[in-house]
């Protein structure tokens, strides 16, 4: 049986042995990153600086409660505003694939970028199994490629350190209760963010859209799950699709997107079903998307697939 007290001491000691010098993580504000964030800075304290990047592609209101509870924790951090160069980046780029390597290279150059000035010379990430898994490698078939495994470059110049890196998400969570962390519960959210909940290109505008449809499906789910109406999901969130449909909007032909909400539960992240959502909270959703953004959106889904066959975002 996992022992969450022992992993972290195991982990304290193994970290203060392997990091000699000062070191970065990335913090997204997620279990995974907080998790890591928590048990490096116990081993080298002031040693590790994390640096948030907004990328341009967070939640609505992520870069502020993110800089919130990382000061409420104590954990000397830094807010890096590259959402410029990523936008830059991915101009033009569709393929999913391409995406997560694009965004994964450019997660390391800003972060070498940020170690050169703080003197680092290694670079801490909250990998963990599923995330190195799904990457491929070996005798591995690549499901799809983790923007902290399959987009690192081979160049990368910080030395690696992944304390996470053999658990599954269900021992990430009882690590962060161990530690007091306040995201013990929190969703995941995948590192390359919302560009790969645009399905296509993601531009500013194509972001925005789904940025508002994902806080609509989250704030109704949450709420929902709080009245008692349904069981929270293990991540719950909507995309958007790369195609156009006829619409309606009062006596005037609408041609707008398609949202794409998804809800699913899991223990692992490596299997997942389906949840079954009461209808008055899917209409309850749907019709605050297309109203909110009627200009831009008049067709809204739900997604009932399984992982497998699909997995648990779209890309």
């Amino acid at each position: 049986m996992f022992d969450a007290q022992k992993f972290i001491d195991q982990q304290i000691a193994k970290v203060k042995e392997d990091v000699e010098g000062t070191a970065i993580i990335a913090a997204s504000g997620g279990v995974d990153s907080t998790v890591c964030a928590g048990i490096v800075s116990k081993a080298i304290g002031d040693r590790l600086l994390a640096v948030y990047v907004d990328t341009g592609f967070m939640r609505k209101g992520e870069n502020d409660s993110v800089d919130k509870m990382l000061s409420r924790l104590g954990v000397n951090h830094i807010i890096v505003d590259a959402s410029d160069e990523y936008y830059e980046a991915l101009k033009g780029v569709t393929d999913p694939e391409r995406k997560r390597k694009i965004i994964g290279e450019k997660f390391i150059r800003v972060f070498e970028r940020e170690a050169k000035k703080f003197g680092a010379e290694y670079l801490v990430q909250g990998t963990i199994a599923p995330d190195w898994i799904e990457s491929g490698g070996g005798l591995r078939d690549t499901i799809k490629s983790h923007h902290n495994v399959g987009g690192l470059p081979a160049d990368m110049n910080l030395k690696l350190v992944e304390p996470l890196r053999d658990l599954y998400k269900d021992e990430v969570r009882k690590v962060a209760r161990m530690l007091k962390i306040e995201v013990a519960e929190k969703q995941p959210f995948p590192g390359p963010a919302l560009a790969i909940r645009v399905l296509g290109e993601p531009t500013r505008e194509s972001v925005e859209i789904v940025r508002e449809a994902c806080a609509i499906t989250e704030e109704e789910i949450e709420k929902a799950a709080a009245a008692g109406k349904m069981k929270l999901p293990w991540q719950y969130f909507a995309v958007l699709l790369p195609i156009r449909s006829v619409g309606v909007q009062g006596d005037i032909r609408a041609y707008g997107y398609t949202i794409a909400v998804r809800a699913v539960d899991s223990v692992d992240a490596m299997s997942a079903v389906y949840c079954k959502i009461p209808h008055e909270i899917l209409e309850t959703i749907s019709t605050r998307i297309s109203n909110k953004m009627k200009d831009k959106v008049n067709r809204v889904v739900y997604d009932i697939t399984d992982k497998p066959p699909g997995t648990i975002e779209w890309e």
